[in-house]
């Protein structure tokens, strides 16, 4: 009996993660590929997922209730590994998650500008101009007024176009707030990570 209830949950992992990318495109890069940020503070993708434990405390005290953890969707080496869709809900940098992460995975950054803008890169926003309100002549600036980083992650020009700076980090709050459908501003991952100390 437990192996047909096995059987029965890999088939239905499977049917998910089939049908994932085509429920959400919002999330999808690529035909079959997630954009996802790791949290910040996160070591590079592959020391990531080697030294995550899937003990579950980043979620647990991430108040802005923003990582999730992956299924079968994203492979094997990510099951159960915590991870962030900025439209759906955005990181606030909080930087709690690192504080209570056990393995090292998610290494702590102290919630001061300096530390922040040095250890965490969680991705770099990047503007569509030709589906941003503001580069078509209307006056928008929301994702300007969402940054926690404004003037050093993003500034705007005239009519608030926003212009993304060296010191975005990829929290995704831009992307999150942007009013268009779909977002004139996303995050490209950097799976470069934090370096351990």
């Amino acid at each position: 009996m437990q192996r047909r209830a096995f059987l029965g949950d890999l088939i239905q992992g499977a049917v998910a993660a089939a049908t994932l990318g085509a429920v959400v495109p919002d999330v999808v890069a690529a035909p079959g590929v997630r954009r996802y940020l790791r949290p910040p503070g996160a070591l590079a993708e592959e020391d990531f997922t080697a030294q995550c434990i899937h003990c579950g405390q980043c979620a647990e005290i991430c108040p802005n209730r923003c990582i999730r953890y992956f299924g079968l969707e994203n492979g094997l080496a990510s099951v159960d590994t915590p991870y962030i869709i900025p439209r759906e809900q955005a990181c606030i940098l909080c930087m709690k998650c690192g504080e209570v992460c056990p393995s090292g995975a998610i290494q702590p950054v102290p919630r001061e500008m300096e530390a922040i803008l040095d250890k965490v890169h969680m991705g770099t926003a990047r503007v569509d101009k030709r589906i941003c309100l503001s580069w078509q002549g209307k006056t928008c600036g929301v994702c300007y007024r969402a940054c926690p980083l404004p003037d050093i992650a993003i500034r705007v020009g005239r009519l608030e176009q926003p212009h993304v700076l060296d010191g975005c980090v990829g929290c995704g709050i831009c992307e999150r707030s942007c009013i268009q459908i779909p977002q004139a501003i996303r995050i490209i991952p950097d799976r470069r990570g934090t370096a351990m100390s």
